[in-house]
């Protein structure tokens, strides 16, 4: 019965879906009031249905109920509760109803908090994105139903995929489908403004919230991603340039170029065509991404769909969606009136700089991404683009880009002051030139890249913390008054430092995880020890272990520095009973700067391990600086300006006072 209710509320979603998509468009054409206040009610519906097909879903998981086929093909009765319920979207027909709820989630956040916003806006930007969730339920309905039900049911299921059985991977496709569908809202206030044909300030101060809501949502699943493939793959690296890492990461460099362009439009009310493109850009990479993972085109651990048909139809939507909205743009975008005026040297400029990088480094990845696979579908040739491209191309790229962001937030608003800016940045060139000379003595006959990254970090670090000390007036005012300033500075000026700091730190540690690791992969007995980078690894034992659903063998290493033991580790070689499926659980000692890493292997029959140990400075700097760059967005968004959609009031200034912040 509760299947059926859950059929049911999707049913009646896709009705309410269709109404929304009609009516307030209608209504805001005509000026009928009464027909655009019905957007409110029905995106408010529409989400209570979803999540009542949601949360009937997750209760047949939670309860394995083996008579609904996705539960007896996706869970099993042994899993760990926190797996039964991560199963829920651990599958085909479950991510698409989790990407739905967060359609209509942000859908309804509109509906209840955008009474700020002018009726007719409000009414077609929730009209636009009820027709993408009218799209996605046809999907769900008629190819990827999450309640069929199947007779007779199994005593016991087939077992979530044992990658995915861990609390990394649990939370990982929700904080994602948060950034990739949060985008939708981007694209529909876009799609709106449009229709009107009118992109001002005001637009740019209403959709900048939920932009940033969905890139702090994405960040965080990127980051959450990266961190499982790390510790769980076994294979000591945290990106190595998968399609499908790939198919988050385009739309999060476009969405990072679009929360800067929509700057330019709220300050000087320029960029407007661009910064609707970038918009339309964001969410067509999001839904190519889907395509992607769940067409069957791809081969992953996340590439749920194998049915052509599945394929086919997200392939029709996508067509649709994006070439529909590509297609409106070039009619009415020319219309779209011109903003102000500002010099290339300015922080305008220096914003159009930061997006064309950011937007290149996507086209390159996209190329690499769609290349092979276009190439297979056309010619049936089969080659792989690899790490080495996309080093190639993507990372000489952000080399300007990190410079731009050291001298950019220095440079005024219309007409700047280049050799001003840099005169302030001496300290920070002084500190790049101080990093790359001490990483360079430290890794001297390695790879002078490393020094390079280290140098640019320094750079950045530098660079913000200048430019946060210029805001707040340090060395032209007493200590009072700089604690002021610094308290009544916007919360958008604090996130933008908290976040740029963190990009430093994470760049940082990119690079010490990228060039400057260690690694040995030996046989060894019980008793005997691998040496590198000064720590020994010692195999002192092998032990069967047993899990809920799982037999393992654990290796114990102790580690030791120096001749003192510094700690000890415990790999595992996990099979799961259900599936048999091998997978590895390295275990890892950090101590803040550096990583200490070990993996159990196959045993070789002659009383031997396959073992794989690395040291990895820096990487721990990975994880510091993505969590510092969230929290500068979560900063940011809880800026009154950003919230409510009006500028604040701010108390006057003395002579000399900062410039307001982003």
């Amino acid at each position: 019965m509760i299947a059926e209710i859950g059929h049911f509320a999707l049913v009646l979603a896709l009705i309410v879906a269709l109404v929304q998509s009609i009516l307030p468009l209608i209504g805001a054409a005509r000026g009928n009031h009464g027909w655009m206040a019905t957007a409110t009610p029905s995106a408010l519906v529409q989400f209570l249905c979803t999540g009542t097909a949601f949360g009937c879903l997750l209760y047949s998981f939670a309860v394995s109920d083996f008579t609904v086929m996705n539960v007896a093909q996706n869970s099993n009765s042994l899993q760990p509760m926190i797996y039964k319920i991560s199963s829920t979207w651990g599958n085909h027909e479950g991510s698409m109803v989790l990407w739905v709820l967060i359609l209509t989630l942000f859908g309804g956040m509109v509906a209840l908090f955008g009474n700020n916003l002018p009726p007719t806006l409000k009414a077609r930007t929730l009209s636009v994105q009820s027709m993408i969730a009218f799209a996605f339920l046809l999907f769900i309905l008629f190819t990827s139903n999450p309640f069929e039900r199947i007779s007779p049911p199994p005593i016991d299921g087939r077992d979530l995929n044992p990658l995915l059985q861990d609390i990394g991977l649990a939370m990982h496709p929700p904080m994602l489908y948060f950034g990739y569908v949060g985008f939708s809202m981007a694209f529909s206030f876009a799609i709106a403004a449009l229709i009107e044909g009118k992109v001002d300030a005001a637009w740019a101060r209403w959709v900048r919230p939920w932009t940033l809501l969905a890139w702090i949502f994405l960040t965080a699943g990127i980051l959450l991603g990266s961190w499982w493939a790390y510790y769980e793959l076994g294979w000591g690296g945290w990106w190595y340039w998968d399609p499908v890492e790939n198919a988050s990461f385009m739309p999060w460099l476009v969405g990072t170029a679009l929360l800067h362009s929509a700057v330019v439009v709220e300050k000087r009310d320029a960029l407007k065509t661009w910064t609707i493109l970038l918009a339309i850009l964001t969410f067509s990479l999001s839904l190519i991404g889907t395509f992607l993972v769940r067409s069957g085109v791809l081969t992953s651990v996340h590439a749920f769909a194998t049915d052509p048909e599945r394929g086919v139809f997200i392939l029709v939507l996508l067509i649709i969606a994006i070439g529909g909205s590509l297609l409106l743009y070039a009619w009415r975008a020319p219309q779209l009136k011109g903003g102000g005026l500002f010099a290339p040297i300015s922080r305008e400029g220096s914003l159009i700089l930061n997006n064309l990088l950011l937007t290149t480094a996507a086209a390159t990845v996209f190329i690499g991404t769609l290349y092979p696979l276009m190439l297979d579908a056309i010619t049936g040739d089969k080659i792989s683009v690899g790490p080495p491209f996309f080093n190639a191309t993507f990372v000489p790229l952000m080399i300007p880009l990190i410079i731009a962001l050291g001298v950019g937030p220095l440079l005024s608003w219309k007409r700047g002051d280049l050799p001003g800016a840099l005169q302030r940045l001496k300290f920070a060139l002084a500190v790049a030139m101080v990093s790359t000379a001490v990483a360079a003595y430290f890794t001297w006959g390695r790879s002078v890249f490393g020094a390079i990254g280290l140098g640019l970090a320094g750079w950045l670090a530098a660079g913000v913390c200048i430019e946060f000390g210029s805001r707040i007036g340090i060395g032209r005012t007493s200590a009072q008054d700089v604690i002021r300033r610094a308290i009544g500075l916007p919360r958008s000026a604090w996130g933008m430092t908290i976040a740029h700091l963190g990009f430093a730190v994470l760049v940082a540690g990119a690079t010490g995880a990228s060039i400057w690791q260690d690694e040995a992969i030996r046989s060894i007995r019980v008793g005997e020890t691998i040496s590198i980078a000064g720590y020994d690894f010692t195999l002192r034992n092998v032990d069967d272990v047993r899990g809920p659903n799982y037999v393992a063998q654990r290796g114990v290493f102790t580690v030791r520095q120096d001749g003192e033991i510094l700690t000890t580790l415990a790999p595992e070689r996990r099979r799961y009973l259900v599936q048999g499926t091998e997978t590895t659980e390295s275990a890892i000692y950090s101590d803040g700067i550096s990583d200490l890493y070990a993996v159990l292997g196959q045993p070789d029959g002659a009383g031997k391990w396959i073992a794989k140990v690395y040291f990895k400075p820096l990487v721990p700097w990975l994880w510091l600086g993505g969590m510092i760059t969230v929290l500068g967005g979560f900063v940011s968004l809880t800026d009154r300006r950003l919230r409510v959609g009006a500028p604040s009031r701010r108390p006057a200034e003395p002579a000399g006072a900062p410039a307001p912040a982003e």
